[in-house]
């Protein structure tokens, strides 16, 4: 086996474990946040800009969840916490 192609299969199985680990944080909708309370906690917690969370906030309203963040479970469940704190509902799937 030469080694320009043990390298290339080695950056591919690198590659399938790195996309194994990602998840989604995505929050629900309710029927008792507000748009504000939503928007103002993503923009806090998730660093959303304004319109990102938003749009985000739309999108939980109508299509009943939206992933807000994509990343590594560390990195994504002390958002979810603290979404959580303020009694919105998030999960990381």
């Amino acid at each position: 086996m030469n080694a320009s192609y043990q390298e290339k299969e080695l950056v591919e199985v690198l590659e399938v474990i790195d996309e194994a680990d990602v998840k989604d944080l995505v929050v629900f909708n309710d029927d008792f946040n507000t748009f504000e309370h939503v928007i103002e906690t993503l923009i806090r917690v998730c660093r959303h800009t304004p319109e990102q969370a938003e749009q985000c906030t739309w999108l939980i309203h109508h299509k009943g969840k939206c992933t807000v963040k994509t990343g590594a479970y560390e990195e994504l469940n002390p958002m979810r916490e603290a979404i959580c704190e303020v009694g919105i509902d998030a999960k990381i799937i």
